[in-house]
């Protein structure tokens, strides 16, 4: 009998889990918010992840429910998990990626190395934290952010009024995460995965570089990190993954400072943009992986192919036409760089898709991954 792993959230992370998914013999079924997303390739239905009745039909049809984000309200899940149904990552570990300020708490409780914080309900607060923290600081709304979305670099205790505003309006109330500004040399990422039963694998730590709050480039493993950085990277996310009690794939980006610390900045509880390289860079790709896990099989071998994996999203793409319509000159300019199509139309900033390059020398993969991206930009 066919195993059937149902994802919620019809999205590209949901659809790069349909070739491993083929390859595995398990079926994939995805409930997805609307028609024509990127999973469609697999959608079983179209239907609202926050409607209870709606996801509880989706989940009879499946053996395991994973997700493609990390929306979903607590209260479906739990009552998923009160019916018995396989849940992975389940609610008590998406609560932490679900809620900035819960995560930080977290996080810290356990002892891990994170920004000083606090909680913060009004300007007066906030005013006092930019005091104590040099005049600049980071505010995140607890809930609903991502890709530099609700984050903002402030100066003044009055640059989030419109946020403590919507705070005051809400009747369940709430409150903002405010952080120090981070003196940082670079992002970092660590993925990891594991499964029910405890095992856990970890990819090489990753270098991640932004652009207005997206994650523009990957490089793997991140120069100049063997040794005690990787260790200490990987022992990080591996404390985390054990201490929240996730399964399936994790990411844990991180600060890495000019003192040379690592911190944690982020959680996310599913396949991540740091981990597409090892679509083809990776003995085991995160998407295989992540099916691994929330079955509870055996996991893969993490090891890189390449010396250096290079990892390029193409963000917003074509301003006429399609990325199909730039392959011929694509594969030609570039035959060994691997091009991943997530289906979307066009749009400014929009992650459209996302090329790999591989190989011994660094600067030249870089050059192979940044130019065949770029014949899909105008």
């Amino acid at each position: 009998m066919t195993t059937i792993v149902g994802v919620i959230g019809g999205g590209q992370l949901a659809r790069m889990m349909i070739p491993a998914a083929v390859n595995l013999g398990i079926e994939i079924r995805v409930l997805a918010e609307n028609d024509g997303m990127s999973a469609d390739l697999a959608a079983f239905g179209v239907g609202d992840y926050r409607d209870l009745e709606v996801v509880l039909a989706f989940a009879e049809t499946v053996d395991v429910i994973t997700f493609d984000h990390e929306h979903v309200p607590q209260e479906i899940l739990r009552e998923l998990v009160a019916r018995g149904i396989a849940v992975h990552p389940g609610p008590d570990a998406l609560l932490y990626a679900q809620d900035k300020l819960l995560m930080r708490q977290k996080l810290s409780d356990l002892g891990l190395p994170v920004p000083e914080w606090a909680r913060i309900e009004n300007v007066e607060q906030l005013a006092e934290f930019l005091a104590d923290h040099g005049g600049r600081a980071v505010v995140k709304t607890a809930r609903g952010g991502y890709d530099g979305k609700g984050v903002r670099v402030v100066s003044h205790a009055h640059d989030v009024d419109d946020w403590f505003m919507a705070l005051a309006e809400d009747a369940n109330g709430g409150a903002l995460l405010v952080e120090e500004l981070v003196d940082f040399t670079r992002e970092l990422a660590q993925l990891v995965a594991r499964r029910p039963s405890g095992e856990i694998v970890a990819w090489p730590v990753v270098e991640t570089v932004q652009q207005n709050g997206v994650c523009a480039e990957v490089i793997a493993p991140a120069p100049h990190s063997s040794g005690k950085l990787a260790e200490v990277a990987e022992a990080i996310a591996v404390a985390v993954a054990e201490g929240i009690g996730v399964t399936g794939v994790m990411a844990v980006e991180l600060f890495e400072t000019t003192d040379e610390r690592l911190l944690i900045n982020e959680l996310a509880m599913r396949p991540h943009n740091s981990g597409h390289w090892s679509m083809d860079g990776s003995t085991t790709s995160q998407f295989e992986q992540h099916l691994r896990a929330v079955l509870d099989l055996p996991l893969g071998g993490t090891a890189a192919r390449d010396a250096w994996s290079v990892m390029v999203n193409i963000l917003g793409g074509p301003t006429t036409g399609s990325l199909v319509e730039r392959y011929p000159g694509a594969f030609q300019a570039y035959p060994s760089v691997k091009v991943h199509n997530y289906g979307k139309d066009p749009r400014p900033g929009r992650k459209v898709g996302h090329v790999t390059a591989g190989g011994d020398d660094l600067d030249d993969v870089v050059y192979q991954a940044r130019a065949t991206a770029a014949f899909f930009q105008d």
